[in-house]
């Protein structure tokens, strides 16, 4: 009888484990991610300055081939402007460099976001001939996500020679759709040819070049227009004093 009853008492355990088990199941593979698991922009009503990341790309034997430094924010069109800024430290940076052209993706997890680059290498010049934007978010939260991509293609971006890096600090906007802008700034890119992984010599945008020197020679205008202003004064009042001569 003593026997009987640990095996019964064995059974009863049993029964009484799995049942615990069975209470917290395993996630199928088969089973889709949910909401909580898949990344997703969030689209801001005002703008604002986007993070700064710098993303490198090296060829086969580990040499730098691409660098950048930017800070990027989308800008979506739905009867008002929304905005997302680009955060480097969720971005993944993918491409591949060839002797006369390189490709560079920046990606957000899940596609939902992307930024590429198309470089060419053209004699003793490098640029960008094709800038492709892609976006997947809902515009509320109520709302289903929609894509929004645009492209620029057979351009001559940011052209600079060879060994050189090209920097602006000022704002780039780009219309690549009729819903979607992307806005670059600052922004430091050097593709092909890069010494020990550093920027070469810098060679500065049309747009920081006009804002350095437009002071400059506004300021050189006044200074010149209030100086002829001056000796044209004095010329005057010199003349006053001597009078005029006797006949």
């Amino acid at each position: 009888m003593g026997g009987w009853s640990l095996i019964f008492l064995a059974i009863i355990s049993g029964v009484y484990l799995q049942r615990n088990d069975s209470s917290v199941q395993p996630a199928s593979d088969s089973e889709p991610p949910s909401e909580a698991q898949v990344y997703r922009p969030i689209l801001q009503p005002s703008e604002a300055i986007p993070p700064i990341g710098t993303y490198v790309l090296e060829n086969k034997d580990g040499k730098c081939y691409i660098k950048t430094t930017l800070g990027a924010e989308f800008i979506v069109i739905e009867k008002k402007r929304w905005y997302f800024s680009l955060d480097p430290s969720r971005v993944t940076a993918t491409g591949y460099c060839g002797r006369s052209s390189a490709v560079l993706s920046l990606t957000l997890p899940d596609n939902s976001a992307s930024l590429q680059f198309t470089f060419v290498k053209d004699k003793k010049v490098f640029y960008v001939s094709k800038l492709t934007v892609k976006l997947t978010t809902p515009v509320c939260k109520e709302c289903a996500n929609k894509n929004y991509s645009g492209v620029m293609d057979h351009e001559k971006l940011f052209k600079t020679a060879n060994g050189q890096s090209f920097n602006c600090k000022s704002e780039n906007l780009f219309l690549t759709s009729s819903q979607l802008w992307i806005k670059l700034v600052p922004l430091q890119m050097q593709a092909f040819s890069l010494s020990k992984g550093q920027y070469g010599k810098e060679v500065e945008c049309w747009a920081d070049f006009n804002k350095r020197v437009i002071p400059i020679v506004i300021g050189a205008t006044v200074v010149g227009i209030l100086l002829i202003a001056l000796l044209t004064y004095l010329m005057v009042k010199d003349r006053r004093r001597q009078g005029y001569d006797r006949l």
